[in-house]
């Protein structure tokens, strides 16, 4: 693994011991609380044994350390790679402008380096400077809790406005656009950000009646899996975000239940055809049923 918050934590938490302990003596409450705060809970059974005890030769028993130095933990060049190949994503500028530093690396892969058959072409205009700076209020909106008067295309190509109290962003993987999800009296609560034209910081205060909204409704699928080709592997990786249950039923096949948004379900019955006969839906009906429409769309048109 390139980076894992998993593997590092020990010795994130020994570096900061090692500061303290060149600075000051440690008691071993000092040493357990520094182990608690930046480590997992269970660590303090390891970490300060391992030290107290010498079997790590960094600290002494009276609380100080031969190390002379603080510890550092720079970046190696398998990182460094990683992170100029992420810095290459045109989406990574919604975010920052700042400059990775790192000209003088080769990035571990570009986008040549893979293929994506399954998403849309007509994605968000991640490097229009309209669509950065609004993506950029929106993103400080949400953070702050304050209202945006936004001013958008809809399906006819007619401009309106609408006063809107964002609550997140949502990046739609298969369309490769982000969502806006917020609060609206007039207009739907959902809007995608390529339709915006223009937005800025409302002027005035936004009812309360505007923060109110229905919870999305929640929906579930159930399909079997089978695990070839890597299958349960890559459907858990792909569906990462999701909240989900997988239960074996024997050496090769898998029950998963996914949990998604309603409004998703488009694109959730697209993302599940993608992995062809590895699964299998098996409820509910209506769900097969969206499958089976769809696959017969596809026959009609020669797919």
């Amino acid at each position: 693994m390139i980076f894992s918050e998993l593997y590092s934590a020990y010795y994130n938490a020994v570096a900061w011991i090692l500061k303290a302990a060149i600075d000051h003596p440690l008691s071993r409450g000092e040493l357990r609380e520094m182990v608690a705060k930046h480590a997992f809970g269970e660590s303090v059974l390891n970490i300060e044994p391992a030290l107290t005890e010498e079997r790590w030769q960094l600290i002494r028993s009276d609380g100080t350390t031969p190390i002379q130095h603080p510890p550092t933990m720079p970046l190696t060049t398998l990182q460094k790679r990683w992170l100029k190949a992420i810095y290459l994503d045109p989406r990574i500028r919604l975010f920052t402008d700042e400059d990775t530093g790192l000209d003088d690396v080769e990035p571990l892969f570009t986008k040549e380096d893979y293929l994506v058959f399954d998403k849309y072409s007509d994605g968000d205009p991640y490097e229009d400077e309209e669509y950065i700076a609004n993506f950029r209020l929106i993103l400080d909106a949400i953070r702050n809790r304050y209202p945006l008067e936004i001013s958008m295309a809809n399906r006819r190509g007619r401009i309106t406005h609408r006063k809107m109290l964002p609550e997140t962003l949502e990046y739609s993987e298969k369309d490769d656009k982000f969502r806006l999800i917020g609060a609206s009296s007039a207009y739907g609560e959902t809007v995608n950000l390529g339709r915006i034209m223009k937005c800025k910081r409302c002027s005035e205060e936004v009812p309360i009646r505007l923060a109110q909204r229905a919870p999305f409704s929640k929906e579930t699928v159930e399909f079997e899996l089978t695990d070839e080709r890597n299958a349960l592997e890559r459907v858990l990786l792909h569906f990462a975000h999701f909240e989900k249950e997988a239960e074996r039923i024997d050496e090769k096949r898998y029950l998963v239940r996914l949990t998604y948004n309603s409004e998703d379900e488009a694109e959730m019955v697209i993302r599940i055809l993608s992995f062809g006969p590895m699964i299998r839906v098996i409820g509910p009906q209506r769900f097969v049923d969206l499958i089976k429409e769809r696959l017969n769309q596809q026959k009609s048109c020669g797919l």
